[in-house]
């Protein structure tokens, strides 16, 4: 199949649903795509919440593209790299409407700071998460705030040093990444489609409001976002990485 980014309304639901063969990695037109329906849904007024979701049933999302970061050769091109995540989490943060969650699969890098830029993030018991950029010589730099905002230091820290690790998805839900978990994609689906359309029902301007007042504290998002993308950027270019990278190729 071909790689998307799809949007549906379905009874006001707004289901956001990206995919890529690769375990659904991203690559940058991918997380461009992402961004810039995540705003669209944002403005929709028919859309009332969000349920951001991956094609598949095995991986949530592996990160960003391999093939894209292994080409990095100069500093702007490794800032606008690691920028795509950063628009996309700042797409979400900015949002005016709730992002629901639905995590299938395995997630990594990347798909950790999508998951922990939802509002309300549900899962099933395959969930395993992990940090795995210090393996390859760079950090979660650019998911990094997105991912403490939810995990909290402690928890964040502990997965981005032990970055060979997968931690289950029971783990995430005690740190307070997943609200619930669940033993099959049926049943997570059924209660993403209940727990969405039952939020359709509320009050737009007071969930406006509400989302406004849980993201207080990352206005600065924007800057500091784009400051950590040039930090792997640089480091993307190190010897140490460059020899890392070999490694996978």
């Amino acid at each position: 199949m071909e790689p998307y980014v799809t949007l549906k309304n379905k009874n006001g639901v707004g289901y956001i649903e990206f995919f890529h063969p690769a375990q659904n990695s991203l690559p940058g037109h991918l997380l461009s795509e992402l961004a810039r329906t995540i705003y669209a849904a944002g403005e929709d007024e028919h859309i009332k919440v969000i349920v951001l979701q991956s094609g598949g049933d095995r991986t949530f999302c592996a990160g960003a593209s391999f093939n894209e970061l292994v080409a990095i050769n100069d500093e702007e091109t490794g800032k606008i790299f690691f920028s795509g995540f950063a628009n996309v989490i700042n797409a979400m943060r900015k949002c005016p409407k709730f992002i629901i969650g639905r995590i299938q699969g395995k997630t990594v890098g990347g798909g950790v700071g999508l998951a922990s830029a939802t509002d309300y993030c549900m899962a099933t018991k395959y969930a395993q998460i992990k940090l795995s950029e210090l393996n390859v010589g760079i950090g979660p730099f650019v998911v990094g705030p997105a991912v403490q905002r939810k995990l909290g230091l402690s928890g964040m820290s502990q997965i981005a040093m032990d970055a060979n690790t997968f931690y289950t998805a029971e783990w995430a839900k005690q740190k307070g990444l997943y609200t619930q978990v669940f033993d099959s994609a049926e049943e997570l689906d059924e209660a993403v489609k209940t727990f969405a359309e039952n939020m359709c029902g509320y009050n737009p301007k007071a969930m406006a409001e509400m989302k406004t007042m849980f993201w207080r504290g990352t206005e600065d998002w924007d800057q500091l976002l784009l400051q950590r993308a040039k930090i792997s950027g640089r480091l993307v270019l190190s010897e140490f990485t460059k020899e890392k990278l070999k490694e996978y190729e």
